[in-house]
């Protein structure tokens, strides 16, 4: 693997915000200098002045929560197309859900799957696996059967657990999904799509994390009414059986609202679960962001034809604009934050979300003041249904970087 220095570089992620250079070799962060300090040579040299003075260096992004609709649904997006997407929105490690045909419930699935992604080596691909049986709330899924010291050795699959939006109906089984959860020491992402409104489902998801002692991660949070119950249980709750709490935001209602979702159609291109919310609940999304109340941004990317939205398909295609849409209302050290650390933190990725030597050299290289014209035929994913459509977003990808890899050069894989 051939060394990298990329030099002379805005550098931010979660704690720093800094000028300097930065040098890889073997795929890890061998040493961060001043500018003063950055004679040093490599096999690349990529010159941060080459890209202008608003270009910034930063860890490339985690996502929590795509759906790659693989295996079973080629017609909406493959593992190539979606990986594709992935590295063009600046994201290098991804975690897809598992309301695939088949349903990803059983260890081999997701091996399976995470093999074909590894040989493509475009992104690091983590598949969820559902909570139970082919989704149908009936039995515990293969998750019974994991062992937490895991024989494969380095290979860490999965990193987390979920129902996707259909959760648990049933209490009894929902918390013993959360009790093996606990013992694998995974959190479960709950989408909170059962019950009711968002907010009583949010509450029911809380209360019996609680009496399992387990991760629980709350799915796109879209209301201000959910939220609320998040930041009380987080600055209230002190737990002393293992019960953990975090919760992510999607761009789109970060970014949008129910006026968009009128103007694209509710029913069909508009429409996405959880549907887009008010001004007001928007507003205190990125209040939550901003004061860490929202560990994490995550695009929820949820790729369809354009028959299935026109049938009332729920879901948007979120991986190319996630940066943009966000650098809109969140920037610096907080957007890294959120795009970055915490979702490897939560993941319990401890070699990836910032930049510091002996990390993995993940990166992405952005020109934060490049103003884009959304137009979603240019995407590399399959699916073309995005809120954004013709709006301006300020944010430009300029580089993808896996592993000490160039994988996305604007318009060019290498």
């Amino acid at each position: 693997m051939k060394s990298i220095a990329l030099k002379n570089f805005r550098i931010i992620d979660a704690y720093n915000d800094f000028h300097g250079s930065v040098f890889v070799e073997d795929g890890i962060i061998k040493n961060i200098a001043a500018d003063n300090d950055s004679t040093r040579d490599a096999d690349i040299i990529i010159e941060g002045r080459g890209f202008g003075s608003s270009a910034v260096l930063m860890p490339s992004f985690i996502d929590l929560h795509a759906h790659f609709r693989e295996p079973g649904f080629p017609e909406k997006e493959t593992l190539e197309s979606a990986s594709l997407a992935a590295i063009a929105g600046g994201f290098t490690t991804v975690v897809c859900m598992a309301n695939t045909n088949p349903v990803i419930d059983a260890y081999e699935k997701a091996l399976a799957l995470k093999t074909r992604s590894n040989a493509l080596a475009l992104i690091d691909l983590y598949p969820v696996m559902s909570l139970t049986k082919n989704m149908e709330g009936k039995e515990l899924s293969g998750i019974k059967d994991l062992i937490t010291d895991n024989a494969s050795g380095s290979l860490r699959l999965p990193l987390m657990l979920s129902e996707d939006g259909k959760d648990v109906a049933d209490d009894n089984l929902f918390l013993a999904a959360m009790k093996e959860a606990k013992r694998l020491g995974l959190p479960i992402s709950c989408h909170c799509d059962f019950g009711g409104t968002e907010s009583r489902a949010v509450n029911r998801a809380i209360e019996l994390g609680k009496k399992a002692g387990c991760h629980i991660h709350i799915a796109h949070v879209s209301t201000k009414e959910s939220l609320e119950i998040i930041r009380k249980t987080k600055n209230e709750y002190k737990s002393t059986n293992g019960f953990c709490l975090s919760c992510e935001a999607a761009p789109h209602h970060i970014a949008c609202t129910e006026e968009d979702a009128r103007r694209m159609g509710e029913g069909s291109f508009g429409r996405v679960n959880p549907s887009l919310s008010s001004e007001e609940d928007r507003l205190a999304l990125i209040a939550g962001i901003c004061d860490g109340t929202i560990d994490a941004i995550a695009t929820d990317h949820a790729p369809h034809s354009e028959k299935d939205k026109i049938a009332g398909a729920p879901g948007f295609s979120g991986l190319e604009t996630a940066f943009g849409a966000c650098l809109e209302m969140v920037q610096g050290t907080a957007l890294s934050a959120a795009m970055s650390a915490n979702p490897a933190k939560i993941l319990g990725l401890q070699d990836r979300g910032f930049i510091k030597e002996g990390l993995r050299a993940d990166f992405i290289i952005a020109d934060c003041n490049a103003v884009q014209t959304v137009d979603p035929q240019k995407f590399k994913s399959k699916g073309k249904c995005t809120p954004f459509a013709g709006r301006k977003l300020k944010g430009k990808i300029l580089m993808t970087i896996n592993a000490g890899r160039i994988v996305f050069t604007g318009d060019k894989n290498v």
